[in-house]
């Protein structure tokens, strides 16, 4: 079970899912594909609501709530979303890389599965205030300048910084936070 702890009253999160074995999947467009695919549709099927991302290497990280602030909900849909990407995902390492990477989701696999692609766990942080909503955002756009692979952290194709920075559109659609909702 995905471990997580939603604090009442608090509505935004800072999550971060990360593959296992930090295994470097998000270097083609199929496997980003897919997480941003599922993203659009927990958005429009789902009430999620994504504030800030970045999709690197080997792990992402959101700024997330539900629409209608229902934390239950967003516990669902987080759930699912990694359930039904970590499928997918696995079935894009059998058949597209080294059977090595393959081999490794088998071996972390647990008792309730046969691969495990996502970590056990993901970890939600409460947002509750615009200094800490700020603090995060940077942390996700500054990831992959940190990481040596862009200089501006706008350079980043699977990010919102374009969109933090200058308004420009994301691959995934983000929606504006409402500070009086903090």
């Amino acid at each position: 079970m995905d471990s997580y702890k939603f604090v009442e009253g608090v509505y935004f999160y800072f999550v971060t899912f990360t593959l296992t074995d930090w295994l470097p999947i998000f270097i083609s467009p199929e496997p980003i594909e897919i997480v941003v695919d599922n993203l659009k549709f927990c958005i429009t099927e789902k009430s999620l609501q994504v504030h800030a991302y970045v999709v690197m290497p080997n792990h992402m990280h959101l700024i997330v709530s539900d629409e209608t602030f229902d934390n239950e909900r967003l516990q669902k849909t987080l759930t699912g979303f990694r359930k039904f990407t970590g499928h997918k995902l696995a079935g894009y390492i059998d058949r597209a890389l080294l059977i090595s990477l393959s081999t490794v989701t088998r071996n972390s696999a647990s008792d309730d599965r046969s691969r495990q692609v996502w970590k056990p766990g993901w970890h939600a942080e409460a947002i509750a205030s615009e200094q800490f909503l700020v603090q995060k955002a940077n942390y996700i756009h500054e990831n992959p300048v940190r990481k040596g692979l862009v200089r501006s952290a706008e350079d980043w194709v699977h990010s919102s910084a374009c969109y933090w920075t200058n308004g420009e559109s994301a691959e995934i659609p983000i929606a504006p936070i409402v500070i009086s909702h903090m």
